[in-house]
């Protein structure tokens, strides 16, 4: 189930929780790739927000929106960049996407297998995505009233064995999102103290949303994954006769 635009736009950018969760996924996104000069970015779902920073250098930036969710205009002062898009069908050739983030997308979509094999097309050689994802044992993916709490959280594991399953290779993971999700004042003035020690923790012991950063596997092709059976080159023995 996608969440509506507007019920995103309002979080991120209206509410005190919604900005501290921008700032700590977008901090954590700069650490994996802190520029992206003369390169084409694309976000899908609603990354805008983590999009912002690549704008002046990147030789293309784009944010894919899905039909079901809605889209808007974005960024406010500049051109517009955004684009509404089938889940499945981008509006991007094969093969040249640079870097690629999925934010609420994967967890909300109803067709997770196809989304991933359009993110496996657009991306080029040597291209790299990002899928951020709830963590389902963190406490953001239990509060409806934030977009982690919505659609279906991953473990690290069940992120990975996905992945995997349509050829991609899981390179470095990060969590996020060690904010308590509360907008009481106690709880947001504490905010980055928990950010500051949630990042020297393992990756594996994420916050209330993991990332997983991903390449491209292109041998085996597509469709080849499995290795091809061939007849065993030894005969197949006969029956014994049957005794007279």
């Amino acid at each position: 189930m996608h969440l509506d635009v507007q019920d995103l736009r309002n979080f991120y950018y209206r509410s005190a929780l919604g900005r501290a969760a921008q700032v700590s996924l977008r901090g954590r996104m700069m650490e994996l790739w802190p520029e992206a000069k003369g390169q084409t970015v694309v976000g899908y779902g609603f990354a805008a927000p983590l999009l912002r920073p690549y704008l002046k250098d990147a030789r293309r930036v784009i944010a894919l929106m899905p039909g079901p969710q809605g889209v808007m205009p974005w960024p406010a002062d500049k051109d517009n960049v955004s684009v509404l898009t089938e889940e499945t069908l981008w509006p991007l050739e094969t093969g040249h996407v640079d870097k690629l983030v999925l934010l609420h997308g994967l967890e909300t979509s109803e067709r997770a297998s196809d989304l991933l094999e359009e993110c496996w097309r657009v991306l080029g050689p040597g291209g790299r995505a990002l899928f951020i994802v709830p963590n389902r044992a963190g406490l953001w993916a239990r509060r409806d009233r934030t977009p982690f709490g919505f659609g279906r959280p991953y473990s690290p594991g069940q992120l990975e064995t996905q992945l995997r399953k349509h050829q991609f290779l899981p390179e470095r993971h990060l969590g996020a999102l060690y904010h308590v999700p509360s907008a009481k004042r106690l709880w947001m003035k504490a905010g980055p103290a928990f950010e500051n020690i949630g990042r020297r923790v393992p990756a594996m012991m994420a916050g209330g949303a993991f990332m997983v950063e991903a390449t491209k596997l292109v041998y085996p092709p597509k469709g080849q994954i499995e290795p091809v059976r061939r007849p065993s080159a030894v005969s197949v023995l006969k029956p014994a006769a049957k005794a007279v």
